[in-house]
């Protein structure tokens, strides 16, 4: 059968394992083409919605009125940090333009997200064992709220502690004019990275199901996953002070904890899997 008169959409779920290798292949590419349309369309709207996204969301952290520094000069006056004044400048013709189209790509991502992690999720659950379907249930959206949970703390804490820091510091003789590119970067390093790192106890799930990690190895190198988290706290908040740094490691480590008690669930479920199936017929 010519390949492209296979119809992934109708193929059985049980028939992963009969599949052929260009079978799969050509599975894959369907599921590639409809996540990319998917992002294409999602971009598409943000592309349109130029002035909202730039004024209201990649610019909203440089505002006063931005909502963790109300939330901040509401707590106490200790908290109310005076924001630097900083523009935005271009330095090259096209340079408008193409981050125009660059945040329309990750914005796209981020807001199709769920549809891609649901294709994700159709490409592989036939090669899965219905006992693995049935305990991997609610992978989309366990995956899609850990994501925009990552997003959104990065854009709510770190992106606005990080601009704080970075745009105020300052060398004699100096004048702060970050190009619209430099910025667009960073907000995209302080998100979508954050949003990936908050997947742990996803990968931490399947490394435990296929063997390759185990609570007990990830409590016996606790301190070592503490200074590592430490390390990516400091990386990805840019700011010195260590009370910036607990906000991002906080729940960096609350991850990892987590990811512990996911690789004891799956482990307990493999050895009550094992004693099922080892109990005469």
């Amino acid at each position: 059968m010519a390949l492209d008169q296979i119809d992934v959409d109708n193929l059985p779920d049980n028939t992963g394992g009969d599949m052929s290798f260009l079978d799969h292949l050509e599975s894959l590419r369907w599921h590639l083409l409809r996540s990319a349309a998917a992002i294409a369309i999602c971009g598409l709207g943000v592309f349109l919605a130029k002035d909202f996204v730039f004024n209201e969301v990649i610019f909203g952290p440089r505002h006063k009125n931005f909502f963790t520094f109300r939330l901040l000069c509401g707590l106490s006056d200790a908290t109310c940090f005076e924001l630097p004044a900083f523009q935005v400048v271009t330095r090259e013709i096209s340079e408008m333009f193409s981050m125009h189209l660059m945040v329309s790509v990750w914005l796209g991502l981020v807001l199709a997200a769920p549809y891609v992690l649901w294709e994700i999720w159709r490409f592989l659950r036939p090669g899965l064992k219905p006992t693995e379907q049935r305990a991997a249930r609610g992978f989309v959206l366990i995956c899609t709220g850990l994501f925009f949970t990552g997003v959104l703390f990065g854009y709510y804490i770190v992106a606005p502690l990080a601009i704080i820091f970075l745009a105020g510091y300052q060398i004699e003789g100096v004048t702060a004019t970050p190009t619209l590119s430099s910025y667009v970067d960073s907000m995209v390093m302080f998100t979508l990275p954050i949003g990936l790192i908050f997947e742990l106890p996803i990968v931490i799930y399947f490394l435990t199901v296929i063997g390759l990690m185990s609570s007990q190895y990830m409590k016996n190198y606790r301190r070592h996953a503490i200074v590592i988290l430490l390390i990516v706290a400091g990386i990805v908040t840019p700011s010195p002070d260590i009370a910036s740094q607990l906000l991002v490691f906080i729940p960096l480590y609350g991850l990892y904890e987590a990811s512990i008690i996911v690789a004891k669930r799956v482990e307990k479920r493999a050895a009550l899997e094992e004693q099922k199936n080892a109990l005469p017929n």
